[in-house]
């Protein structure tokens, strides 16, 4: 028996441990003199009072004149002067296998129905760097999202990144439901940050089903929890994303939404002594957005196909947190509140969207095809006041007379059921049949 590799992990451990003590408490920021740790270290806080209560977990997230600043994972009550503070030494790490599959988890990686983790996980940090550029493929292949209005006119590469762009209330959540019934990855990630507790469960009975469930794993940070654990939800979904992209799987990460994401950071970054710049959002907002979603997209492995949601302000779509994923991501949706109210699902304007990748990975056909449905639904558009109100004489231009016969029909193949579904060879044939005369 090898003995050697033992013999030097003893020798290399360090058999003291070092404590600091907890100073003051401001806010959600918890200041303790000691001990010595690193940025995005994780600590454990005893607590005076019981010393068999279980210690609480915290990350080190900023320094002042030598004192450490933490931020805890939950909320606290039992923290006082002079509290015991132990660092590990080492990040955050989460257990991730196949096992994992079909469960809905915390941001620490635990389940949320309170039961063991399953046997045989690995442990993973959650804080990854991205690939580098030039060993990512390039995205050369289309994969089903399952949804016409995507399909058909914004097909989806396997590997991209996509933003979900829309107010509130316009149907994102049951959106993401259908593409990870519907989609043809072979595991869903799904992380809900910053959801309310009711719409949770909710989402994971009716917009997942148990189809969808068993394979997702879910990650949940509900909006009451402190604003290091909505982060970390993000990270971890990440980290589990890139975990099974590494054994080769095409893994589909939806995140909802990447704006509670910015907003939870903002908290830390104020509390933290950051200036806020615009519209309150600090520095560090816009420097761990580019991180976290460059993280996803294709490696020499796998492929994570990411949606992310945006939350829009008001339905502004040049919004600081809008802007700045936009221009991150391969392309964007955006969910129209006019033809949610006008009972056209899913909500997509087709006109004001585009998939940054499509021209690349379809068939001329398909691409054709695509192009005539906008070019007709635009020149409809553009031409809707003067039809709508009896101004247009029809025979005065071909095109808005060919728009006209054709947009009702376009409009009624962009609708669909919550529960239909379609091939990506299925959508495109009958896109096709729409665009050749048929109904």
């Amino acid at each position: 028996m090898n003995l050697s590799n033992y013999i030097k992990a003893i020798e290399e451990a360090d058999v003291y441990k070092r404590y600091g003590k907890v100073q003051r408490v401001i806010g959600i920021m918890i200041e303790s003199v000691g001990p010595a740790a690193n940025i995005g270290e994780v600590c454990y806080i005893h607590p005076a009072v019981n010393n068999q209560k279980t210690p609480v977990l915290a990350e080190v997230v900023g320094f002042n004149n030598e004192k450490i600043i933490l931020m805890p994972y939950n909320e606290v009550s039992e923290i006082g002067p002079g509290c015991l503070v132990e660092s590990t030494g080492k990040p955050l790490t989460v257990k991730i296998g196949r096992s994992l599959i079909g469960n809905v988890i915390d941001s620490l990686g635990k389940p949320l129905d309170g039961s063991e983790l399953p046997k045989g996980l690995s442990s993973y940090l959650t804080e990854q760097s991205p690939p580098n550029p030039m060993s990512r493929p390039t995205i050369s292949e289309p994969i089903q999202v399952g949804v016409k209005a995507i399909d058909s006119t914004l097909t989806v590469g396997r590997g991209q990144r996509i933003g979900l762009f829309a107010g509130s209330g316009v149907g994102k959540s049951t959106l993401l439901g259908m593409i990870a019934r519907n989609s043809k990855a072979d595991i869903n990630v799904i992380a809900l940050i910053g959801e309310r507790g009711r719409e949770v469960r909710e989402f994971i009975e009716k917009d997942l089903g148990q189809e969808g469930l068993s394979k997702s794993i879910v990650v949940v940070a509900t909006s009451d929890q402190p604003a290091l654990m909505r982060i970390k939800g993000a990270y971890t979904a990440t980290a589990i994303s890139e975990y099974f992209r590494d054994q080769g799987f095409n893994v589909n990460l939806m995140m909802d939404s990447v704006t509670r994401v910015a907003m939870a950071q903002r908290e830390i970054g104020l509390a933290t002594g950051e200036p806020p710049t615009t519209k309150g959002y600090t520095p560090s907002v816009f420097s761990i957005l580019p991180k976290l979603l460059e993280r996803t997209g294709t490696n020499k492995n796998g492929s994570i196909t990411a949606f992310y949601t945006v939350l829009v302000d008001g339905d502004d779509m040049n919004e600081p947190i809008a802007d700045t994923v936009r221009g991150i991501l391969d392309g964007h949706f955006v969910m129209d509140r006019n033809l949610a109210e006008q009972g056209h699902y899913p909500a997509i304007n087709i006109l004001k969207s585009i998939s940054r990748v499509m021209n690349q990975i379809v068939s001329p056909e398909h691409l054709e095809l695509a192009i005539r449905a906008r070019t007709l639904m635009a020149k409809y558009e553009e031409n809707k006041d003067l039809i709508q109100i009896g101004a247009y004489k029809r025979g005065t231009d071909h095109e808005i007379d060919k728009a006209i016969l054709y947009y009702p029909k376009l409009v009624n193949f962009l609708k669909q059921d919550v529960h239909e579904k379609l091939t990506l060879e299925e959508t495109v044939e009958n896109l096709k049949m729409v665009l050749n005369g048929g109904s």
